[in-house]
Formats: structure tokens, sequence, C-alpha cells
């Protein structure tokens, strides 16, 4: 049972300072464990079914992109651990800086929920979250996202990690209102000395079902160079209608530990 307390800096120094990016403790209450954060995520303690470990902020979150709310000025949350592979969690968040106040009129606000279940080599998620509307928060957005993973006991099959969100945008014409997201990712975790993997998802919002998504593909190799330092080349590919023609990038992230 213990407390921890995170201070985040952002990468931008002035002068002598640093700015700080958030702050967020973390405590047992009663067998649960519960997180309260200035710029904090309120689902910070989910459970999101997804083995898939691609390195863009684009699939990272594997389809769960609205049910599960992040970037907030304030935050918290609860989680709980039933045993046997079940969880449970909840988080709550204002979306707008603490000068409007904290679940006011003025302010945007969020409840999500989150359920999941680990099995041994497959697991499965449901997260559910109302948001008030960023154009009037006298309306509800909800979204639900549903998740889950397989990982085969076959050597060289790789593990498979699916989503799927749906929605209801309330600011929008009823003919559009409904929304949805969806996510497929293939990992391979031994390949030569790293990990390799490849996936498919919409991103940027969730679509209103009846209109064309823009889609994203990336494929990526994540290899160790020592006990400190990891390289991720990725390569990927946007196509869409916000594209007059597909766009094709290649990154590569390199990721230290001390």
């Amino acid at each position: 049972n213990t407390t921890t307390g995170v201070i985040e800096f952002d990468g931008n120094q002035t002068g002598d300072s640093l700015d700080v990016d958030g702050v967020s403790y973390t405590f047992p209450v009663l067998g649960a464990t519960v997180f309260v954060a200035d710029n904090g995520d309120s689902s910070s303690l989910f459970t999101t079914a997804c083995t898939y470990g691609g390195p863009t902020n684009t699939l990272d979150d594997c389809g769960n992109v609205n049910a599960g709310p992040t970037g907030g000025a304030v935050a918290a949350g609860a989680s709980y651990d039933f045993g046997n592979g079940f969880t449970t969690a909840i988080g709550f968040q204002t979306t707008t800086e603490a000068v409007s106040g904290i679940a006011t009129d003025e302010s945007t606000d969020s409840i999500a929920l989150n359920g999941a279940y680990t099995g041994s080599n497959y697991g499965i998620s449901v997260t559910y979250a109302s948001i008030e509307d960023g154009e009037t928060t006298e309306k509800e957005d909800t979204y639900a996202a549903f998740n889950a993973y397989y990982t085969p006991d076959a050597e060289y099959f790789p593990s498979i990690s699916v989503g799927y969100e749906t929605g209801d945008d309330a600011s929008a014409p009823s003919t559009a209102d409904d929304r949805e997201v969806f996510f497929v990712g293939l990992q391979w975790d031994e390949v030569g000395p790293g990990s390799l993997g490849v996936a498919a998802g919409t991103f940027e919002t969730a679509y209103a079902k009846t209109v064309d998504e823009n889609w994203m593909y990336e494929l990526y190799y994540s290899y160790p160079v020592n006990d400190g330092m990891t390289v991720t080349p990725v390569v990927y590919n946007k196509v869409g209608p916000s594209y007059e023609d597909a766009e094709t990038g290649v990154l590569v992230k390199t990721s230290f530990s001390f």
C-alpha cells in the first residue's frame, strides 16, 4: 500500500525554468486504486484489451478513441481488481481550464466506465463515456468501445488485437450523429532481436456512418540497441477523403530508459 506522486515536465526550457506539464497522485483506498491529477487522463487506470504496441499516437489507442477520455485539466478515477482476470474502473475529468470550475455549467466534463477480463492468452474490454458536447454543455456525447485480443500458442503466429467504437454526437444533425471507429493490429513479439507489428484503422476522429473514413496503415519494427535504448522505425500510409493523394511517410522513434 503506497502513495505514488508523478510530476511531468514538458520538453521546453525557458531560461532557468521548466514548465510543469502535469501532476498526479495514486494511492490505495479500501482495496481500490485511486488517482487524482492536474492535467491528467481520466482513463489512466482503464484496461484496454489490446496487445498491439505501435509507436504512433494515431493507432496506439487500438480504436478506443473517445470512450477513454484523455487530455483533461483536472482528472480523478479509481480501479478495482476482482481477481481471476476481472477489473473495473471509473474516471472523471473536466476538459477546460480550472478557471471555469469543476463540474460547472461553464466546464466541459466527462465520466467514463471500463470493465475488462484478461485471460492467459486473450482478453476483452468494454469502455463507455458520457461527454458534455463541446458546442453546448447542455447535450451529452456518448461513446462505447469494444476491444479484444488473442495470442495464439503456436510459434510464428502473431497476437491479434481488434477494436470498434460506436457513438452519438449530440450536436450533429440526427441524420449524421452516429459515429464509429475501426482498428485491427497484428504483432509478432519475437522477430530477430525485436518485435514486428502491422495495423490499420480509422483516425483523427470518430466518423459518421454516412461518410467515407480516413484510414491509416502502419508497419513498424522495434528492437533494443542496448539495455537503455530502443529504436523503432515506422512506415505509414494515410488515405481517404482528406487526402487528394495518399500520404506515405517514414519515422523513427528512439526511446531511452535510465
